[in-house]
């Protein structure tokens, strides 16, 4: 079974009562790691995910024991939770070697595959280890891959042989694929708060803070980037850009371009309030959620609630892949209820723009939150604007929020931005404003480049020497004409 299956893939198969239990586990894992984010910061985060993880793997699956071995960019065992807790850490490095070696964790980790084990008497790649405390009689092991990068394996054992049934794989396959997103979010928490510790030092020593504030901000723009798109999917027909210049410190900028399910691609552009390392921390979360929640639309047809406050617009259809489209597209009301139930005292928003495209009916249906109006460009300059269609993500819980379509003719642009475009100010004070970029947009464009490239030359050619105080983002997606 390939480990790449993907999370609405894997739901198909199961009941609905299943998936409200992984529905469950994943919530209670991204409220572990929002916890170990928030002050006093824990250099432990990591581990407390490894502990919570690996406990309701075995409530899901009925399994008696369990453990998780985490790994790092070098393929080098960083974290591991064993279930043998009485054992020395050399015993322990020792019992890890040999199990990457010779049993069945170390054939995940080779093959980035399942590993399923019905009966441990006589399948050669379950591994006795000398004084095992418990016996086991089937056994399941899966990678935790994010990017095609092993970021560890989780192995469960049962006494009983033939205890993981389908149905069990299934379910931690899904858990598996949520678990490694969960991952990226606590390396991020973990790293930051050793930046935010580090200042307690250096105000202790005032001759290293500029130099420690700097290499720690550092380190924050550097995980900022690394949750943006490393590569932009290509799709026949299509142009896709993504243009982000960061400015010197950490802000909440972000784009993302995403493949779902049924071939449909999520554009999402958005920029979180505030700056400095708490809106780097919610941007993170924003995109974590909007991946996770939007690619799982069969699941959240079963929650009712939500789908009756997602109300359509103009230009609505019937047919299946309309309705999918439609499904994906309420995860801006998860999202915004998420943030605004359990994170609303700490006044945190976004405006965001997130449209799901069908590239083979180029209809796109999207819902903008409160951002800039994205633009619809042609030959002929600026054809429409895509105004609000519903309130900042994460104000209000419960929050109604309209969606709306378009359909992309031959050489039409969508053009979107943050507000580091328009409010970039030169080194005498005056703002870019929004009156001179359509100004720019008006000229015909040819491509997205053509737009990119006009867009950016003037812009920073207005801004000169002057320090830039924003993060300046832009997105572009364009249909090809024939020929």
């Amino acid at each position: 079974m390939p480990a790449s299956h993907s999370f609405s893939e894997s739901v198909g198969a199961l009941e609905s009562e299943d998936l409200r239990a992984v529905f469950a586990a994943q919530s209670i894992l991204l409220e572990k790691l929002v916890s170990v984010a928030r002050p006093p910061y824990e250099k432990e985060s990591v581990n407390v995910i490894l502990r919570e993880a690996t406990e309701i793997a075995l409530q899901l699956t009925g399994a008696e024991h369990g453990s998780l071995i985490l790994f790092d960019s070098d393929g080098q065992v960083m974290e591991s939770l064993l279930p043998r807790r009485d054992i020395l850490p050399y015993t322990k490095s020792d019992l890890i070697e040999r199990v990457m070696k010779e049993g069945l964790a170390g054939w995940v980790a080779r093959h980035h595959d399942i590993g399923c084990v019905h009966d441990a008497h006589t399948d050669g790649r379950w591994l006795v280890l000398p004084d095992q405390p418990y016996t086991a009689g089937s056994a399941l092991c899966l990678p935790i891959i994010s990017a095609e990068m092993l970021l560890g394996v989780i192995t469960l054992a049962h006494s009983a042989p033939g205890h993981f049934t389908p149905k069990l794989t299934e379910v931690m396959r899904i858990l598996a694929n949520q678990l490694a997103l969960i991952l990226e979010n606590a390396y991020l928490f973990a790293n930051l708060s050793d930046s935010l510790n580090a200042l307690g030092t250096a105000q202790r020593e005032c001759d290293l803070t500029a130099q420690s504030l700097t290499a720690e901000l550092n380190k924050c723009r550097k995980m900022q980037m690394d949750f943006l798109p490393k590569e932009i999917p290509q799709l026949p027909d299509w142009e896709i850009e993504g243009f982000f210049f960061p400015a010197n410190r950490v802000s909440g900028d972000f784009y993302d371009v995403f493949l779902l399910p049924g071939g449909y691609l999520g554009l999402v552009i958005g920029d979180v309030c505030d700056k400095g390392v708490g809106a780097a921390l919610f941007m993170a979360l924003f995109r974590s959620l909007i991946r996770i929640f939007s690619g799982a639309a069969q699941l959240k047809r079963n929650l009712v609630n939500h789908a009756k406050r997602t109300v359509g617009g103009e230009g609505q259809s019937a047919d299946h892949r309309h309705y999918s489209q439609v499904e994906a597209i309420r995860a801006v009301a998860l999202v915004n209820d998420y943030i605004a139930n359990e994170h609303g005292e700490m006044s945190m928003f976004a405006t965001l723009f997130f449209g799901i495209l069908d590239p083979e009916s180029s209809r796109m249906v999207y819902i903008n939150g409160g951002h800039e109006p994205l633009l619809i460009l042609n030959r002929e300059g600026i054809k429409k604007s895509l105004k609000p269609t519903g309130p900042a993500v994460g104000v209000f819980g419960q929050t109604e929020f309209i969606y709306k379509e378009l359909v992309f003719q031959p050489g039409d642009i969508l053009f979107g931005y943050t507000d580091g475009v328009i409010d970039a100010r030169s080194e005498n004070g005056k703002r870019f404003t929004k009156k001179n970029l359509m100004s720019l947009l008006a000229n015909p464009a040819a491509t997205v480049m053509d737009v990119m490239g006009q867009v950016g030359t003037e812009l920073f050619a207005h801004i000169g020497k002057a320090p830039q105080e924003d993060d300046i983002t832009m997105l572009a997606l364009r249909r090809k004409t024939p020929g």
